[in-house]
């Protein structure tokens, strides 16, 4: 595992954004309806195909409802993908299933928040070899916001065991969980509101095969 890993896929992202990024939106937002703290906001099992994320396939990346989720895979390296539903919030909380089905444990997937465009967005991540990281990027700039480099965590459990991912993204602050327990936080105020998603990326090797399911937004 490279602990500085992302210093090279941060310069790469700065100067090739468009080799980071997947695919721009399809569908129409939907604003959040109004839900008491802790009521469901949007709930996913991706048994329905026609639900709305965003799929695809190209000779970079694939994300596709398969084996009863969303599946993302990343045939390039040094890139990031990422789907969305179209739905837009200010505050929420997140959490998903997360299963690696192949591909190296040098990866990065989790969930995006108050994603405005490929430019502008946050990303709480875990890899399958047990590292996790807060992510903002801005203007097409990726920086780390919970330290220098992503950080070894003993809550993510690593190579192919399931891990249920956490985000809150409530104010300024920003929160990263696995499987209960919380990793990471950090405070930032640049993006107040936006979409949220799912995001999985490669390092130095290819084949990064992610398995997503059971997303749910609910209210703080």
């Amino acid at each position: 595992m490279f602990r500085h890993r992302w210093i090279f896929v941060l310069m790469v992202c700065g100067l090739l954004l468009s080799g980071c990024a997947g695919d721009e939106p399809g569908g129409t937002l939907s604003a959040a309806p109004k839900v008491q703290s802790g009521g469901t906001l949007y709930f996913d099992d991706f048994s329905d195909d026609s639900s709305g994320w965003d799929t695809w396939s190209d000779e970079k990346s694939q994300a596709a409802y398969d084996q009863g989720g969303l599946r993302m895979r990343v045939s390039q390296a040094n890139y990031d993908t990422w789907s969305r539903p179209g739905r837009r919030y200010g505050d929420a909380r997140i959490a998903v299933d997360t299963t690696r089905l192949g591909g190296p444990d040098n990866n990065n997937y989790g969930i995006l928040c108050r994603y405005s465009n490929r430019s502008n967005f946050y990303a709480l991540v875990i890899s399958s070899d047990g590292y996790a990281g807060i992510l903002k990027v801005k203007e097409g700039k990726y920086q780390i916001l919970s330290g220098e480099s992503l950080s070894y965590q003993e809550a993510v459990r690593q190579g192919g065991e399931m891990n249920v991912i956490g985000a809150e993204c409530v104010g300024g602050r920003l929160a990263l969980y696995a499987n209960g327990s919380l990793l990471l936080e950090a405070q930032d105020g640049d993006f107040s509101a936006g979409e949220v998603g799912l995001i999985a990326g490669s390092f130095d090797e290819t084949g990064v095969d992610i398995l997503f399911d059971n997303f749910y937004v609910i209210q703080p």
